[in-house]
């Protein structure tokens, strides 16, 4: 990979990273006030939905901190070592927490008239989507599996 591929995904880590920082920071507490404001229904449903939107912003920080390290061991040309594998692993485990909190977050929604149900089945679709994304994950850790053992065998025959 090049090393301006390598800075510009860099770029784009940092200012994801910010812009998770600053919603955690400013967003989710002004999230917070306004679920405070809403009717009764919404008001029992609140701590739940605002522990699942911190959970999933730390879910969504742990991913990119992930690549971010993965990046590191490209640059040091060192991506086809066993290092690799527990940080794809955490990027699997971090994506499919996510796919998790979407579906609770539907089935927080899902009681009484708060949300309409369409919101509900969307959350539903989003949640399988990004379950996709963790097995899509998970082919491309076996993939780098295999292409880590083509590497050994041929760094023996030559």
């Amino acid at each position: 990979m090049g090393r301006l591929t390598v800075l510009a995904l860099r770029i784009c880590l940092a200012v994801g990273l910010a812009g998770l920082l600053f919603v955690q920071l400013v967003m989710v507490p002004l999230l917070a006030v306004d679920l405070s404001e809403a009717g009764s229904e919404v008001l029992r449903v609140r701590p739940a939905i605002v522990v699942i939107v911190l959970l999933g912003l730390l879910a969504i920080q742990v991913t990119l901190l992930c690549v971010w390290k993965l990046l590191s061991l490209v640059r040091r040309d060192a991506v086809f070592a066993q290092a690799a594998f527990k940080y794809v692993d955490v990027i699997i485990a971090a994506i499919a927490a996510a796919a998790l909190l979407t579906f609770a977050m539907g089935a927080v929604l899902a009681p009484g008239e708060a949300v309409a149900p369409g919101v509900v089945l969307m959350l539903g679709g989003v949640g399988l989507l990004i379950g996709a994304v963790a097995l899509i994950v998970v082919v491309m850790r076996t993939l780098l599996a295999q292409a880590m053992t083509m590497r050994q065998e041929l760094d023996e025959v030559i």
